[in-house]
């Protein structure tokens, strides 16, 4: 048994607040001859064998999660009809149940191998499992499946190491957040705002994108930047985007794991600023973000609350060399899990036929998800066009028409679609980093400061706790956790130990808005019949 790494910890509290199917992680393998079953097994059986976590669950421990061993071992599964499956007999929406059957992370396995037909379902759970991770295992199981035998891989204590870094790495990166985080707001798009930061049921439109080439900068820059111009054009004089970062080190380079973190992204777009400029500026920030990229957000900024998203609008950039030329089937790497983790969330994926992008959307926010495609396809034209032509020339009208599902079925090559008429360009705030944090949604009404009495018994036992978990003496009615360094996951420790030792709930979020030792108090008194 091994404490939880930083990630881990982060998506178990989001998935206790309930996550539906956000952190599934599927993977279809499509055969393009009937699969030998049998060798298919075996690799399964060998490939969970070869990557730790794929055999492991994730158990609370005096309010921390663990990394345990599953209590049984991922299989290989066929399902019923599935030897030959077709078309029309009901595959599809086996496919869809096996990518949304729920995980139990207490007592995995927290993977799942499901032949439907002739397509092999590979269903992972974030916390063990990331996007580079889909390539690690189609390589590992097309090694196996064909009888070799794949290099072996150095053992490897990820979250004790991780630990240990961002211990040394937190100070810095706790100066970096201080002149920069502000807690991301709503979102301007057409036909309303987005707000979401939860996980939820979603649906998907999937695109293809031509990012064109700008000097000095990556694909993934010019692409990140159009967007956040596109976002400027929409009226966000203050721009933020949550952008997952990849943690990888090289001694977990041919590692199975959730090696990510997701980090704010802030700009401020100004209408007359050349784009080239404005990307440039993005890039600069972009490479010092990456100096921090391990540090959890939550770690560098006090009293950050759990998310499943840290903003509404979200992105995930992923280049692969993976092709599917030669070899016995196709892969998916961007197959739906029919959930959203924010208001709009952009993966991409920019592999050896282009770049591809799946769009998974809130179906309660009030976006035109074709719309925000189609304009973004516009903006990188027009960037294409004239790379150093001004922020607010970058819409030119256009009609659009984009195909839109909620299932993962969709064609093999998604073709361009042209981009709709943009909105009315506003003027936006100077391009400045960093700004001035826009007004904070309305605070729960505070605890008033005398609310427990100082001699209260239940408050002296409260006492005792945080001083156990915080490691500090003494601690008063009125001190903030988070000025005493808290976080998270001294929280979640704090709330077990209080479920335990004095049989009350607190809620994650009662703590967080009422974070005193007076304060919590209160909201156990008030709860009380």
């Amino acid at each position: 048994m091994s404490e939880a790494s930083y990630a881990q910890h982060g998506m178990w509290i989001t998935e206790r607040m309930g996550a539906g199917s956000a952190y599934h992680m599927p993977v279809l393998i499509r055969f393009r001859t009937p699969p030998d079953v049998g060798a298919l097994a075996e690799a399964c059986r060998r490939v969970v064998g070869r990557h730790r976590l794929l055999a492991a669950a994730l158990a609370e421990r005096d309010g921390a999660p663990h990394v345990v061993p599953a209590r049984e071992t991922a299989a290989l599964r066929v399902a019923q009809g599935g030897a030959g499956g077709r078309a029309g007999d009901g595959v599809g929406d086996t496919v869809a149940e096996e990518i949304a059957r729920p995980f139990d992370l207490g007592r995995g396995p927290l993977i799942r191998f499901t032949l439907v037909g002739g397509t092999l379902v590979v269903v992972a759970h974030h916390v063990v499992f990331d996007g580079r991770s889909k390539d690690l295992l189609v390589d590992d199981l097309a090694t196996l499946y064909r009888g070799d035998v794949p290099a072996p891989l150095e053992p490897l204590g990820h979250a004790e190491a991780e630990r240990e870094r961002v211990a040394g790495l937190l100070p810095a990166a706790r100066a970096f957040w201080a002149a920069r985080w502000r807690e991301p707001g709503g979102t301007a798009v057409p036909g309303g705002t987005l707000r979401s930061r939860r996980a939820g049921p979603g649906r998907v439109l999937e695109f293809a994108l031509d990012v064109p080439g700008v000097a000095g900068l990556t694909r993934f820059e010019v692409l990140l930047a159009a967007l956040h111009a596109l976002l400027g054009a929409y009226g966000n004089a203050d721009v933020g985007t949550a952008l997952d970062l990849s943690t990888r080190t090289d001694r977990e380079a041919r590692h199975i794991g959730p090696f990510v973190n997701e980090l704010p992204v802030f700009s401020r777009p100004a209408p007359g600023l050349p784009f080239a400029s404005f990307a440039g500026g993005l890039r600069a920030e972009l490479r010092e973000l990456y100096a921090h990229r391990e540090v959890p957000i939550a770690r560098a900024v006090p009293g950050v609350k759990p998310h499943a998203a840290l903003a509404p609008v979200s992105v995930s950039y992923r280049r692969t060399d993976a092709t599917d030329e030669p070899g016995p089937w196709s892969v998916d790497r961007l197959a739906f899990n029919h959930a959203v983790r924010g208001a709009l969330q952009l993966q991409l994926l920019d592999g050896p036929a282009g770049l591809t992008a799946s769009l998974r959307y809130d179906p309660e926010e009030p976006a035109d998800p074709g719309r925000f495609a189609g304009d973004l396809q516009a903006v990188l034209a027009a960037i294409a066009r004239d790379p150093s032509a001004p922020l607010g020339d970058l819409l030119p009208g256009h009609a659009h028409a984009l195909r839109e599902t909620a299932a993962p079925a969709r064609s093999a090559a998604p073709a361009a679609m042209p981009a709709v008429a943009p909105a009315a360009m506003p003027a936006v705030a100077p391009a400045a980093m960093p700004a001035v944090a826009p007004p904070p949604a309305a605070p729960s009404p505070p605890v008033p400061a005398d609310a427990p009495a100082g001699d209260d018994p239940l408050a002296g036992e409260i006492r005792a706790i945080w001083e156990e978990v915080l490691q500090l003496s003494p601690i008063e009615l009125h001190d903030d956790i988070f000025d005493l360094g808290g976080h998270s996951l001294t929280i979640t420790q704090i709330i077990a130990r209080m479920r335990k030792r004095l049989g009350v709930e607190v809620e994650l979020d009662d703590f967080f808005d009422n974070p005193t030792i007076a304060g919590v108090l209160t909201v156990m008194k008030e709860g009380r019949p």
